[in-house]
């Protein structure tokens, strides 16, 4: 009987003991864990922040709309004498020997219109146009598309430049192989009217032509 008692108070003891050890053994354990994670996160969270300061620098890479990049934005205003709205007076192909060809046919119409900012609008279209005669845009002949393409011409973008000298940008336009040109060109300011050079035409280019454009400014 005593020799159960020691025994029971022997294997007591040692449970006791076991559930310490035990627990400190989980302690150390879990205190472990939470260093090898607080070393894990570090190299996560520089990982993340060198993934955050990347993503807008690509971003402004490809994003030519992004400050940075040669777009109509990040051009100078207008020169104040170019602000406003123009009308059409005229838009020739003028030959080498001399010869003018009225692009749009006679008293072709047009609007232009440019902001502060440069950022303009312009339109140019033959006044008297061929309708389609299915009246469905997607059904036209061959010779009614031909027309819709050289009697209209529409391009926006931004214009600068100084008192002599137009540089301009265009965005989108009516004949896409224009999308995304930059270009510059002579132009001169007498009284209301307005008329400058376009050194290769969207059409007549490749004969040495050059356009001449004449517009007049519309006062409110």
């Amino acid at each position: 009987m005593i020799f159960f008692k020691l025994f029971l108070k022997v294997n007591q003891d040692g449970s006791q003991l076991s559930k310490r050890a035990v627990g400190e053994t989980m302690q150390a354990s879990s205190t472990q864990l939470r260093c090898a994670m607080s070393h894990a996160k570090l190299p996560l969270l520089m990982s993340l922040l060198a993934l955050m300061v990347a993503l807008p620098i690509a971003a402004a890479t490809q994003n030519p709309t992004m400050k940075g990049s040669d777009t109509a934005s990040d051009h100078a205003p207008a020169p104040k004498p170019l602000i406003g709205m123009w009308t059409l007076v005229r838009c020739d192909n003028v030959y080498p020997d001399g010869r003018r060809v009225a692009l749009y046919g006679p008293d072709p119409e047009g609007m232009w219109l440019i902001d502060a900012q440069g950022d303009y609008m312009m339109q140019i279209v033959r006044a008297k146009r061929m309708p389609f005669a299915a009246n469905d845009k997607s059904k036209g002949t061959p010779d009614e598309y031909r027309a819709a393409s050289m009697d209209y011409n529409a391009h926006y973008g931004h214009v600068g430049g100084d008192a002599m000298v137009m540089r301009s940008h265009i965005l989108q336009a009516s004949f896409p192989n224009w999308d995304g040109k930059s270009g510059t060109s002579s132009y001169t300011i007498n009284g209301d009217l307005l008329t400058y050079t376009v050194g290769k035409p969207s059409s007549g280019a490749a004969e040495g032509v050059h356009g001449e454009v004449v517009w007049r400014h519309v006062h409110s």
